[in-house]
């Protein structure tokens, strides 16, 4: 029996509701309708009291070494920011300043963003792509960006919105599928 993939996603909106949480929720159905995965969804928002102010992973309360420990062994890790002065959150960096610089490499990353405006649709290229190249992680080719205007009481309402997301799912779908039978094969070749 194949084992489920696990599929971890980080929302960095501070408050609720917010709308990059609704998109990475969008997201996340999308890839679980294609490829039935256990899901982790962590809101960042929730999270910022236990570790906004610790600077070293050894003082980290257990409920964030576990988030990480998620993080870390994900199939795919799903990340959202939403964008302030072209560039994603500070809370946002500082969780992954504590991921090992090692844990993500090849690991298949979708990076989504919302804004307020397209004005910022290319942070997702110049600011979250370079962040997850410094840990060789495999970013997909397409993330997702968003505007405000694109939802309509913190839902997705834009057709656009719902056709990029739909192509990011198709897109990621083939390297999960492919991420999934390395994951078979690994164990029956270490047994031959």
């Amino acid at each position: 029996m194949a084992k489920k993939l696990k599929i971890v996603a980080v929302s960095g909106g501070l408050q609720r509701p917010s709308r990059t949480l609704a998109l990475v929720e969008n997201l996340l159905e999308g890839l679980n309708d294609a490829v039935p995965a256990n899901t982790r969804l962590i809101e960042l928002g929730e999270i910022v009291p236990k570790f906004g102010s610790v600077l070293q992973r050894s003082h980290l309360p257990a409920e964030i070494e576990s988030i990480l420990r998620d993080i870390e062994t994900a199939d795919l890790l799903l990340v959202a920011s939403p964008i302030y002065r072209g560039s994603y959150t500070g809370l946002f960096k500082h969780l992954f300043d504590f991921v090992h610089h090692e844990s993500l490499i090849d690991v298949p990353v979708l990076l989504a963003a919302t804004g307020g405006s397209d004005r910022h649709a290319l942070a997702i290229d110049h600011q979250l792509r370079p962040l997850f190249s410094f840990f060789q992680a495999h970013t997909l080719p397409i993330g997702v960006y968003a505007t405000d205007k694109e939802f309509d009481n913190y839902r997705v309402s834009s057709d656009a919105l719902r056709a990029r997301i739909a192509l990011a799912v198709e897109r990621a779908v083939p390297v999960l599928l492919q991420r999934s039978q390395r994951a078979v094969a690994a164990p029956a070749s270490a047994l031959a």
